[in-house]
């Protein structure tokens, strides 16, 4: 069964990351690793049940790659957002047979791409242009080929993910998504008026109690 993989967090920097997830969270979130074909880095925690946070960046030291950057961190838009603080973007969905799951998505969630980071390795479906699908909304599609999952060899945080939650002001739409691709278990969908703009949230249990993050 396709289950919650990880929760993205897109920030200007590390530094600025990890000092906005102190204050949010109030604990600090470990270094993970570089993405070189990204050109970005990240910094990672355990959220439990074999799910995790991730806080990614572009990487300064790194040379830009020839395509666009995942989580559309190309982009004017997010670049200006998470300038200002970062940002919860999106999420990750884990699955057992990434192809099987984009040849019958019945839309385009991205061509299954070969990645790794040190010891880990997997398979990521990646949008040729770097976007986020339905604006975050929608999560992107992993495949890990290294085992066991990478989660169970991070640092203990204190901290559980107990619900991540969308707010959407097409409901209907968006859960049809998610149930082609077998993961509208996974979230809770809640609608918006027609006026206002699509949020995710992520309720997070933390040593210094629940805090959602937006």
């Amino acid at each position: 069964m396709n289950c919650l993989d990880h929760i993205v967090i897109a920030a200007h920097s590390l530094e600025q990351g990890a000092e906005y997830l102190r204050g949010i969270l109030g604990v600090e979130v470990p270094a993970g690793g570089k993405h070189q074909s990204m050109a970005t880095h990240n910094l990672v925690m355990p959220l439990g049940n074999d799910a995790y946070l991730e806080v990614i960046a572009i990487d300064p030291d790194a040379q830009a790659p020839r395509h666009p950057r995942w989580f559309a961190l190309d982009t004017a838009h997010m670049r200006a957002a998470i300038r200002e603080q970062p940002r919860l973007i999106t999420w990750v969905l884990n699955t057992a047979d990434l192809h099987s799951l984009t040849a019958g998505a019945g839309f385009d969630i991205g061509q299954p791409t070969a990645l790794s980071r040190n010891a880990l390795s997997w398979e990521f479906a990646l949008p040729d242009d770097g976007r986020l699908l339905a604006e975050g909304m929608l999560p992107y599609c992993i495949q890990w080929h290294s085992s066991p999952h990478p989660s169970r060899n991070m640092a203990d945080s204190g901290c559980l993910l107990q619900q991540l939650n969308i707010h959407h002001n097409r409901p209907r739409w968006l859960n049809d998504r998610l149930d082609a691709i077998e993961a509208s278990h996974l979230v809770h969908i809640e609608p918006l008026p027609d006026s206002e703009t699509p949020y995710l949230e992520a309720l997070i249990d933390t040593p210094n109690g629940r805090v959602a993050l937006r």
